[in-house]
């Protein structure tokens, strides 16, 4: 037999990187990266397929899309703290899974007398989905139906709409043109209709698209790299090797005379306004040394001064500038220059396309820069070399997918991460392809131009092609070879990048044992400062989080508008100024929360202090120039408009919190306040907020203790406050719902075309400083997050969106459960019930050892390490910000989760949580949808559904060939009521006609009712009809107690009572650490 032939052993890694590698071809050509961390507390691997959507058949799109997979190994993960997932992209498909590094316990824990890793069972049964998928009817139907709903949570979205506009509108000639998600139309119903065997297709399509020499494993884990190897290439060995070419699509080009020259004018769901310029670009897969798209991308996207983005700013026409290439497939791609226009930008939007080209051609003018090459190239070798660990997932996903590129073996971790050699010529034969006869347009407008004339076929955007004006095309040809004569004298080349660091030396220690908590500094009545020197990451990086205390922030909805405003102001204020240091890997955040003020500036620590003063001198001068305003409130104002056109699951949370809190406020209340404010009302206001504050701050990364007292100094000179004292903080509450009590608050969603309703279902359990509470809280949402997965998604299809698990207020915790679907909220509510009575039951019945492993698994993600500094830092900052203090959460919370025994647990579930509870407290927000398939569907009578039915089902049934009389086969329906939805009925008439009417054996009938029941599910709602839903067959809900429901949310409030506010774990004077010491 072929040995394992080792490819690479040692590749090119961070300096501050403690993991081996290994690259290895299997016999069956299939190639794996092995990876050894010692360190890691999470196993992890993934498979990456050269296959994706531009591979889907022409009549059936979406086809790489379904991956069916069984619940038992989603099952084994769960059991080992893991997760898994997948997606498709044009040109692969990338499966991955996480579980626990190490274990002790559990059914597979020994094997021959020692340890096993959970990472070996889960990469037994990860290898038979390449070895022998089995595509179960019942698995291919439900994934089908996954697909389906994924699609229809994403019919709304913008993002979604525009890129499948973009491609619709390509050549057809090109599989970018393809509908690369899919939907039940066309993976099942009408491939059914032509009597395609929908699992024979997906076999085929399995038996000519997946090899072995197309995929690419990484695998991650604590084992070493002789172990790893031997595991792989036992595992994985059965892979069949078909010997297949890597997909290419060369020679043809996305887009082809037809499409270039002309201008695109799309409806976007939400109030968004932008052009975007398409240039069909060079694949540059191969040029991984130079990358010379970098170099524009560098210059056009520019945020500085002498910028494109720069001088429209100016000039009112924008708000932002995006640039780069986007690779399509091994063969073609795109350069796009994107830019987010204002009203005035909208009107004038030839002018800025032509400002684009004049930029351009003084990049043309000269050659290219070899300096500009060289600080990018610098900039990218401080990251490579400082870069820190992600998640496990995030890893092997990502090099999975690298691994299909032409990169030496040894370069995968820096890959195109870094730029080897400037290449003047390569960068001269990119910008070749920026020119005036080779691009699209795209400008994206609710109002503009309004006589749209189309809509796409796949999610109904309305849109209006046109060859763009000859005068505008000779203007645009005139702008490309503009002389410094001719040319805009604003624009230039960027200046020398002053932000980039140079002090990247870092004092590590050896041995030092890394400390759980920030010491406290500083501690006085105007000021306190937490600071914790890096002992653990070695980077030379820093984050500084600074909390401005002062309750006017968000005492009304009229000073939280304020206060956003005059954040975004500055930040619009700074652009050109802070551009050079994001670049430079130093960033900042500024934003108005419900305490006061944040700052947050993170990167590289060498120029973090220059940053933070040029952010705080701003803040205290702030000129508030009325056309910046304008555009700013205008921008923010569209922000809150297009809240409420956001997926419904991602709204719902905001009603939840609202109700929770004695004062808080909505989207609604914030868009009122917003309209009359003027620049004079923002110049008065924001002194107030800087006149009087307690200011906290935390200092963590390679800063010493002097640099973060320095800097907390500079915060007090510049801003001069006087001191908040304590009896004027803001306490954090929350209402409490009390025992017995059930709530409803429904919602009307704004968008009318959204056909989603969505439901989140709380329960308050009690208060977060209630640690045996929380610890019970905790694994419940542990036990019941792969089992509500799998019953209300996988098992009931209620919806792509279901989430369950703990949900933490300021005070207070709860158990929720999210769900976006077309079914009523009511029904959801129903099956929620039904979901939960079912849990207790299994509770019950559940095994010691199960129950156990559930604990260990909790317990292994609660002592999950920090990967990064950036980790670390924000669970410090949330405990400092959420005021418990309690530094030492994850092992408080596995301290009280070892005891907790099975009988405690049931005891829990029946008190906090059942559906009969007497003593449980919940609320429920019930989003509800505008539309639904009778509005979608437009007036249609009762008999033309009827009809229509009818003959779709005439269709159906010829096409699994039964011979169908047209007239028999509706005299079947004269009597069953298909505008009510009576799903059985018809289920029943489709029946009789099969087995009286044209006599079909009785073993066919079963497989033809349930094809045709399965196709029911699209074509009634297509219908106008809203499903009936037969529930005999799911588990039952038990009856509960009536809701109230909430019609006045302040009469609603005032019965409620308030929590205690946080109390710190320990006194905080034991973090304290006082004594000037560097």
């Amino acid at each position: 037999m072929t040995p394992i032939e080792r490819i690479a052993d040692k590749l090119e890694k961070p300096a501050l990187d403690d993991r081996s590698y290994r690259v290895i071809r299997l016999p069956n050509k299939l190639e794996a990266l092995l990876v050894h961390d010692p360190e890691t507390d999470k196993a992890s691997a993934s498979v990456n397929v050269n296959v994706g959507s531009f591979s889907d058949a022409d009549d059936m799109p979406g086809m790489a899309h379904a991956y069916p997979v069984e619940n038992d190994y989603n099952q084994y993960l769960s059991a080992n703290s893991g997760y898994s997932n997948a997606y498709t992209s044009a040109t692969e498909t990338n499966y991955f899974f996480e579980v626990a590094a190490s274990s002790s316990q559990g059914p597979e824990a020994f094997t021959n007398g020692h340890i096993t890793s959970p990472l070996h069972g889960a990469l037994d049964r990860f290898a038979q989905f390449f070895i022998a998928p089995l595509f179960l009817s019942s698995t291919l139907d439900r994934e089908l139906k996954a697909v389906d709903s994924e699609n229809k949570k994403n019919l709304q979205s913008d993002g979604w709409r525009l890129s499948q506009l973009k491609k619709s509108l390509s050549s057809p000639q090109h599989p970018y043109h393809h509908f690369s998600t899919g939907n039940l139309q066309t993976l099942r119903d009408e491939p059914r209709k032509r009597g395609v065997d929908i699992r024979e297709e997906f076999i085929q399509f399995y038996n000519k698209h997946y090899s072995a020499n197309r995929m690419k494993l990484v695998v991650l884990g604590r084992e070493d790299l002789d172990e790893l190897e031997g595991w792989v290439g036992d595992l994985f060995a059965g892979v069949v090797n078909k010997d297949l070419p890597r997909n290419r699509w060369d020679g043809i080009q996305p887009y082809s005379e037809k499409e270039l020259l002309t201008q695109v004018f799309a409806k976007p769901v939400m109030d968004t306004r932008l052009l975007d310029i398409c240039f069909p670009y060079q694949d540059e897969e191969e040029m991984y040394e130079t990358q010379p798209s970098r170099y524009l991308s560098h210059l056009i996207g520019h945020e500085g001064p002498g910028s494109i983005l720069a001088y429209i700013k100016a000039k009112g026409w924008a708000n932002g500038l995006s640039a780069g290439v986007t690779p399509v497939c091994p063969g073609a791609a795109f350069f796009a220059v994107s830019i987010k226009l204002t009203e005035d930008g909208l009107k004038q939007y030839q002018e800025v396309v032509k400002v684009v080209f004049q930029y351009i051609s003084l990049i043309k003018e000269d050659k290219p820069q070899q300096w500009i090459v060289d600080e990018v190239k610098g900039m990218a070798e401080v990251d490579f070399r400082f870069r820190e660990k992600t998640p496990a997932t995030s890893f092997t996903s990502r090099l999975s997918s690298i691994m299909q590129q032409p990169l030496p073996r040894d370069r995968l971790l820096s890959g195109t991460s870094v730029i080897r050699k400037f290449d003047s010529e390569a960068i001269t034969r990119a910008l070749a392809y920026i020119r005036p006869d080779n691009y699209r347009l795209t400008v994206v407008s609710q109002t503009f131009p309004g006589d749209w004339d189309q809509k796409e076929k796949w999610y109904g955007t309305e849109y209006r092609v046109e060859r763009l004006a000859s005068d505008f095309q000779v203007d645009v040809r005139q702008a490309s070879i503009s002389t410094p004569q001719s040319r805009i004298s604003d624009l230039h080349l960027p200046h020398k990048n002053e932000f980039v660091p140079t002090k990247l030396t870092v004092e590590k220690r050896e041995g030092v044992e890394p400390l759980k908590s920030p010491k406290l500094i500083r501690n006085d009545e105007a000021v306190r400062v937490w600071w914790k020197k890096d002992d653990r990451f070695w980077v030379p990086k820093g984050n500084v989080y600074i909390t401005l205390r002062n309750p006017l922030s968000k005492a009304t909805p009229e000073t939280a508008v304020k206060s956003s405003l005059y954040c975004e102001l500055i930040k619009d204020a700074l652009v050109e100024y802070s551009y050079d240091a994001e670049i430079a890997g130093l960033g900042y955040e500024l934003s108005s929360i419900a305490m006061g003020i944040d700052i947050n500036v993170g990167g590289y620590s060498d120029k973090m202090a220059v940053l933070l003063e040029k952010v705080l001198v701003s803040m205290r001068d702030l000129q508030v120039k009325p056309d910046r305003f304008k555009i700013v409130k205008e921008r923010v104002l569209r922000g809150l408009r297009n809240w409420e056109f956001q997926q419904p699951y991602r709204q719902v949370g905001d009603f939840v919190r609202w109700l929770g809190s004695e004062k808080g406020w909505i989207n609604e209340q914030y868009l009122a306040e917003v309209i009359p404010l003027t620049p004079g009302d923002i110049a008065s206001f924001y002194p107030q907020l800087l006149r009087q504050m307690h200011i906290e701050v935390l200092a963590h990364g390679n800063i010493h203790k002097e640099d973060a007292l320095r800097m907390t100094d500079l915060i007090e000179s510049t801003l001069r406050p006087r001191t908040l004292p304590k009896s004027q903080w803001q306490i954090r509450r929350n209402l409490l719902l009390p025992p017995g009590s059930d709530f409803t608050y429904r919602r009307t969603l704004g968008d009318p075309a959204n056909v989603n309703h969505c439901i989140e279902y709380y329960l308050h359990v009690g208060s977060l400083a209630d640690y045996a509470l929380r610890a019970k809280l905790l694994l419940l949402g542990q036990m019941t997050e792969e089992a509500g997965f799998d019953q209300l998604r996988t098992k009931e299809q209620l919806g792509y969106i279901v989430f369950t698990g703990a949900k933490y207020a300021a005070t207070t915790m709860g158990y929720r459960v999210i769900i976006q679907s077309e079914r009523s909220t009511e029904y959801l509510e129903k099956r929620v019930n039904a979901f939960l009575a079912l849990f207790a039951t299994k509770l019950e019945s559940l095994s010691q050892d199960d129950f156990e492993g559930h604990k260990k698994s909790l317990i292994n993600k609660r002592l999950e390490k920090v990967k990064n500094l950036d980790q670390e830092s924000d669970r410090f900052w949330g405990h400092i910000s959420g005021e418990y203090f309690n530094f030492i959460q994850n092992e408080t919370d596995v301290e009280h989760l070892r005891p907790v025994s099975k009988q405690e647990m049931i005891e829990f579930f029946n008190r906090y949580i059942h559906p009969t509870s007497p003593s449980r407290a919940k609320l429920s927000v019930h989003m509800v949808a505008q539309s639904s398939p009778k509005v979608l569907a437009g007036n249609i009578s009762a008999e033309e559904q009827k009809g229509k039915l009818v003959g779709m089902l005439g269709k159906y049934l010829t096409s699994v060939g039964v011979n169908t009389d047209a007239e028999q086969l509706a005299k079947r329906f004269e009597t069953v009521d298909v505008s009510g939805g009576d799903q059985g009925a018809i289920i029943g008439a489709i029946a009789s006609y099969l087995q009286e009417d044209v006599e079909v054996p009785q073993e066919s009938v079963a497989a033809v009712v349930e094809q045709g029941q399965q196709l029911l599910g699209t074509v009634l709602p297509s219908l106008g009809i809203e499903v009936k839903v037969e529930e005999a067959d799911l588990p039952p809900a038990p009856k509960v107690e009536e809701t109230t429901v909430i019609e006045d949310v302040f009469d609603y409030k005032s019965r409620l009572t308030l929590s205690e506010g946080p109390r710190p774990v320990k006194d905080l004077k034991s973090y304290e650490e006082l004594e000037a010491k560097l």
